[in-house]
């Protein structure tokens, strides 16, 4: 593995199987801190775990997936062998430390965990992703100076804490238990009005409130990139609303030049999480159409990669496949 041009984003965070999740992710987190509240009034040390942690095929479920419930998981995909990687990771480690429980950090040697780096695309490192309530998020490649690793945890921290209700497990730390003052002060998640009307919609099942709420937020701000994703993920999923699955794939099967067809069943992919099939199945489409149907399912492609986020790998993937089929 070659290291890999730089490549920092928070769209992942926003995705369509956060939106669906929100709520339930913010119901796992107060309840894991009213566990630990227990605990303590019992008189036992709350059981939180360490701030940084091997990750492994074995616990990953575990160590990962359910701690990004409480808190964002940063995951540090590493090697021995790799210089780069040693100049990341204590600069990753010693953020950990001081945020003190802001984030948690898994660490994954790559050489001992090639099942996990294949999951999760690794193709270069060091690579850093995060886990924020079951959701992947990507966040950079490559040995990024530490101005800009603490510009993106900030970033993550704050996305936890307003579309999750993810707070983190402050006081984990040595510095806490300690006595010490505790990590420097990390910015408040900005409160915005008609953002959050837009997110209380979306937890009340209420789309079309939902994308009305995104709508006013871009005719004021036009370049809102949180709205932009969000009206795009809530239309998707009034798209699928009401629809029957199991006939929609049907039509598609049967049909595999019928674009409306082929859309919808796209559609549902994205919706139950299958984000490469739904855009391998728009390429194909594009392939194997022509004139105004072949424009027809470009365009709900590049829709669709406004969804998952431009930065994301399977979107580059598709990007490249869409390139082939057109020129």
């Amino acid at each position: 593995m070659q290291q890999q041009p730089r490549n920092m984003s928070l769209r992942g965070a926003v995705d369509l199987a956060a939106v669906k999740q929100a709520a339930e992710a913010a119901e796992k987190a107060e309840q894991a801190r009213a566990e630990r509240a227990r605990q303590a009034a019992e008189g036992g040390a709350p059981a939180v775990g360490p701030l940084i942690f091997d990750v492994t095929d074995d616990n990953f479920e575990a160590e990962v997936v359910q701690r990004s419930a409480e808190a964002p998981v940063v995951l540090d995909f590493w090697a021995e062998w790799c210089g780069p990687c040693k100049q990341l990771g204590p600069v990753l480690e010693r953020l950990a430390e001081e945020y003190d429980g802001g984030f948690l950090l898994g660490k994954v040697d790559v050489d001992a965990n090639p099942m996990l780096a294949q999951q999760f695309q690794i193709q270069g490192i060091p690579a850093v992703m995060a886990v924020v309530a079951g959701q992947l998020v990507p966040l950079f490649q490559g040995a990024e100076p530490e101005p800009r690793v603490r510009q993106v945890l900030d970033q993550l921290i704050q996305v936890a804490a307003q579309r999750f209700g993810i707070t983190g497990v402050p006081g984990a730390g040595a510095g806490a238990a300690d006595g010490e003052d505790g990590p420097a002060a990390r910015p408040a998640a900005p409160e915005d009005p008609l953002l959050d009307a837009a997110q209380e919609a979306l937890d009340r099942g209420d789309l079309g409130g939902a994308i009305q709420a995104y709508r006013n937020v871009l005719s004021d701000r036009p370049g809102n990139l949180e709205a932009k994703i969000g009206l795009a993920q809530a239309e998707l999923l009034q798209r699928v609303s009401g629809k029957d699955p199991q006939a929609v794939r049907k039509a598609a099967a049967d049909a595999p030049k019928d674009v409306e067809a082929q859309i919808d069943a796209a559609d549902l992919d994205m919706v139950g999480g299958h984000v490469e099939d739904a855009l391998d199945r728009l390429v194909q489409t594009v392939a194997r159409t022509a004139g105004e149907d072949r424009d027809t399912a470009r365009k709900h492609l590049l829709e669709l990669f406004e969804v998952v986020g431009g930065d994301d790998p399977r979107v580059t993937a598709a990007r490249g496949a869409l390139a082939r089929v057109l020129f």
